[in-house]
């Protein structure tokens, strides 16, 4: 934080405060970058995560207090944050295998998404 006092807890049960949330913010956009690059650029999951993983990223990189971080951003304490960055890790990792991208293997049947269900 600016004033270099870190606050003593999140407020949060479960979720501790973190020493170093520009780091570990930093860390975290750069790997899920990585991956996500790994996908067609054609990719709609790529697109979107990519441009706001993108924005993230430049305001960690430009904004030093934390509070002021975590208001340009708009989802949450720092902590939150980095959660946030974990989970998307783990699904763009897990995109990565599932290949939505791809072409279905077989055709859904002709009334698959109509609603209410009919036969």
């Amino acid at each position: 934080m600016a004033s270099g006092v870190l606050k003593q807890t999140t407020g949060l049960t479960g979720l501790a405060v973190v020493a170093n949330p520009h780091h570990l913010l930093s860390v975290l956009y750069g790997k899920i970058l990585r991956t996500i690059q790994k996908m067609p650029s054609s990719a709609a999951y790529r697109n979107y995560t990519e441009e706001i993983i993108k924005v993230r990223a430049e305001i960690v990189k430009n904004t030093s207090d934390v509070k002021e971080l975590e208001r340009k951003i708009g989802c949450g304490q720092a902590e939150e944050l980095i959660q946030q960055a974990e989970n998307e890790l783990v699904l763009a990792r897990k995109m990565l295998t599932w290949k939505p991208w791809e072409p279905l293997i077989t055709k859904p049947l002709p009334n698959q998404w109509a609603w209410p269900c009919t036969k």
